[in-house]
C-alpha cells in the first residue's frame, strides 16, 4: 500500500497549515533582526496560497518556517492539526507532509532525470523497479516524458525547474512549498510554467504555499495572496482571488485582472 495514503487527511474545518503568533528574531535583543511579528495564517487543504511584499519583507523566512527548516522564536505551527515542532524536534509526521522547490532545481548533475526524481523514494526504502514507475509518472506530470535518461546539463532551466518539482512531489505531500522556482527564468518561460502549476496543483490536489515578487505572477496563480508589510513582516492583507479556474494566460488581459493587480501594486507602492 502507497505509505502516503496511510497519512490522515484532516477534517474539512482543519487547517491544513496554521500559523499562531508566528515571530522570527536573528541575532541578539539588542542588535538583532526582527524578521516577522505575530503572524497568524490559516491554509486550506487544495488551497494555492501566494506569499507577496516588498524585498525584506521575510517572505522566505515564513516559508522556511512552514517548511520546518527554521524554528520561530515565537509562536506555534501546525500541519494538518499536527504541531510541527515538539520541542526543539521536528515532528517526522507534519514533516512527511511537505516537498519544497526552491529558485534553484539542485539537482545532482551525476544523476540522471529520472535517478534524481526517484532520490526521496530511494531514500525511503522503495524499491528500484516502483521507483522507476514513479518516476516516469511524475514526468508525464510536469511535461517531461522522453527525458528520463538524460542528465540536469542536456535540459534547459525551465525543465531543471520541472524536474525539481517532480521531485518534490515523488513522496505524494499534501503541501507543496515553492520559495521563487521561476525566478531565474525568462518572462516566456515563466508564463508558461505558471500555465504548467496550474495544471500540476489542480491535478494533485495538493496545498501550495508560493513565494513570488511578481504581482502578476501572484495573481495568476493565487487562490489567495498574503501581502505581508515591511520588515518586521507582518499579514498586511489578505486578498481573494475570484478568478475562474483554470486560468490561461489572456486571463491577464482583463479588467477585473487589471483592477486586482493595480489594488496590490497601490498597496505595495504605499510601503516605499
Amino acid at each position: 500500500m502507497d505509505k502516503a495514503a496511510l497519512r490522515p487527511v484532516p477534517p474539512a474545518d482543519v487547517p491544513r497549515i496554521n500559523l499562531k503568533g508566528v515571530e522570527q528574531r536573528f541575532g541578539p535583543i539588542e542588535a538583532g533582526v526582527q524578521a516577522l511579528t505575530r503572524v497568524d495564517l490559516a491554509i486550506a487543504q487544495g488551497e494555492f496560497l501566494v506569499l507577496l511584499g516588498p524585498s525584506g519583507c521575510g517572505k522566505t523566512t515564513l516559508l522556511r518556517i512552514i517548511a520546518g527548516l527554521l524554528k520561530p522564536t515565537a509562536g506555534t505551527v501546525e500541519i494538518a492539526g499536527a504541531p510541527l515542532w515538539i520541542g526543539d524536534r521536528r515532528n517526522d509526521a507534519a514533516m512527511n507532509e511537505l516537498g519544497v522547490v526552491f529558485q534553484e532545481a539542485n539537482l545532482f548533475p551525476w544523476m540522471t532525470i529520472e535517478d534524481n526524481i526517484a532520490l526521496p523514494l530511494k531514500l525511503r526504502g522503495v524499491g528500484k523497479a516502483e521507483r522507476r514507475e514513479q518516476a516516469r509518472e511524475l514526468c508525464a506530470l510536469v511535461g517531461i516524458t522522453g527525458f528520463e535518461k538524460r542528465w540536469p546539463r542536456e535540459l534547459s532551466g525551465g525543465m531543471r525547474q520541472r524536474a525539481a518539482i517532480a521531485r518534490a512531489l515523488s513522496c505524494k505531500p499534501h503541501i507543496l512549498l515553492m520559495d521563487e522556482p521561476f525566478g531565474a527564468l525568462d518572462a516566456m518561460t515563466r508564463d508558461q510554467l505558471n500555465i504548467e502549476l496550474q495544471r500540476i496543483w489542480m491535478e494533485s490536489g495538493c496545498s501550495i504555499v508560493l513565494v513570488t515578487h511578481s504581482i502578476r505572477e501572484a495573481v495568476f496563480l493565487a487562490d489567495r495572496i498574503a501581502l505581508l508589510s515591511p520588515r518586521p513582516g507582518r499579514l498586511d492583507t489578505l486578498r481573494e482571488i475570484p478568478l475562474e479556474r483554470p486560468r490561461d494566460i489572456y486571463v491577464q488581459s482583463t479588467d477585473a485582472f487589471g483592477e486586482i493587480e493595480l489594488a496590490l501594486r497601490k498597496r505595495l507602492d504605499s510601503f516605499a
